[in-house]
């Protein structure tokens, strides 16, 4: 699996963002996705891995997703710049 490009966390809440090359219209480009989860221990004392989230965690949620959407568009921003200068 590939290494994320950024990571965001809040309590037992993590994003990731992730490049993806995809093709649009014919043309190749990259696409960053963003993962989203909670990490807890099982029975076990196992870390495991979930995409549930509980009312208090669901704040966390998106302060995650709104950190991950700023790096997202501050990216695209720099990326565009290059493109123009």
């Amino acid at each position: 699996m590939a290494e994320p490009i950024d990571k965001f966390r809040a309590g037992q809440i993590s994003c990731a963002l992730f490049e993806n090359d995809v093709t649009i219209n014919g043309r190749a480009t990259t696409m960053v996705k963003a993962t989203v989860a909670r990490r807890y221990k099982d029975s076990n004392g196992e870390w495991k891995s979930s995409g549930s989230f509980s009312r208090n965690e669901i704040p966390l949620v998106i302060y995650c997703l709104q950190k991950a959407y700023a790096a997202i568009i501050e990216r695209s921003q720099e990326v565009e710049e290059v493109v123009v200068e």
